[in-house]
């Protein structure tokens, strides 16, 4: 896809490895502002030599985006340096090292972090956007779910399948609430693609077995990348899908 985003400014959250990196490196190559965000400051740095090898602009900052005051700071230095925010890319989440165990065991603690994460940070950035995207009558939100938010996890945490389908659900209410100023507010479940050191471990727990099973319940009978998943974000960001809005499209290879 050809898209040119020659004027505009995203931020990508997330975007240390993975979806994010890819992502953020899509939208730079097409011409667009990135503000690359994570708390690994060290792979941001990588994330933004490769945006800029590719003639891209990229911004790196290290933001929490759990913590509320630090996530509108951001929006209103990135809002002072470009004038609006007319991207947001709510890709920032995961698992936090934990692994599935049964109910009963799981913390009130390990609970909330997973939301705090993949929910809540999603949350305060479409809240810190929203006046800027309101006032310039455009915005395009893009948040990254999950197939576990669709069906269940496999990663048997009961907090991150919750939160996936909780960001799904906010993606359709924003839609629904936003569309008067003309924004946008879109969301992509990835299936399961080896893209961080989370599902890195979790394809080698598969097995050998378990890895060829996956793999031939997808209807493509291969494993995405995350170039597969900027794609579809592209897309939504683009003006080509200036009539979606509160969608969720599953990025699965066919399940």
């Amino acid at each position: 896809m050809n898209t040119d985003f020659t004027g505009r400014t995203a931020i990508v959250t997330g975007a240390a490895h993975g979806f994010g990196r890819a992502i953020s490196m899509a939208l730079a190559e097409r011409g667009a502002h990135v503000w690359a965000i994570d708390i690994v400051a060290n792979e941001l740095e990588n994330t933004k030599r490769l945006c800029v090898g590719a003639n891209g602009r990229c911004e790196v900052r290290t933001v929490d985006v759990t913590q509320r005051d630090a996530v509108y700071a951001l929006v209103d230095e990135v809002s002072a340096l470009s004038a609006r925010v007319d991207i947001l890319v709510n890709n920032a989440g995961g698992v936090l090292g934990q692994v599935g165990r049964p109910l009963e065991t799981v913390s009130a603690e390990d609970w909330n972090a997973i939301f705090a994460v993949n929910v809540s940070g999603a949350f305060y950035l479409c809240q810190a956007v929203a006046p800027g995207m309101k006032a310039a009558r455009f915005g395009r939100i893009v948040n990254i779910s999950s197939g576990a938010g669709l069906t269940i996890s496999l990663t048997g945490i009961q907090a991150y399948a919750a939160a996936k389908a909780a960001l799904i659900s906010l993606t359709r209410q924003l839609g629904h609430e936003l569309g008067t100023w003309q924004i946008t507010v879109n969301c992509v479940a990835p299936g399961f693609v080896r893209s961080n050191a989370n599902t890195e471990r979790q394809w080698k727990a598969l097995g050998a077995d378990g890895q060829q099973a996956l793999v031939n319940g997808i209807a493509l009978k291969r494993l995405g990348t995350p170039e597969d998943i900027a794609h579809g974000v592209l897309f939504l960001a683009s003006d080509r899908a200036g009539w979606i809005t509160g969608q969720t499209i599953a990025i699965d290879g066919g399940k």
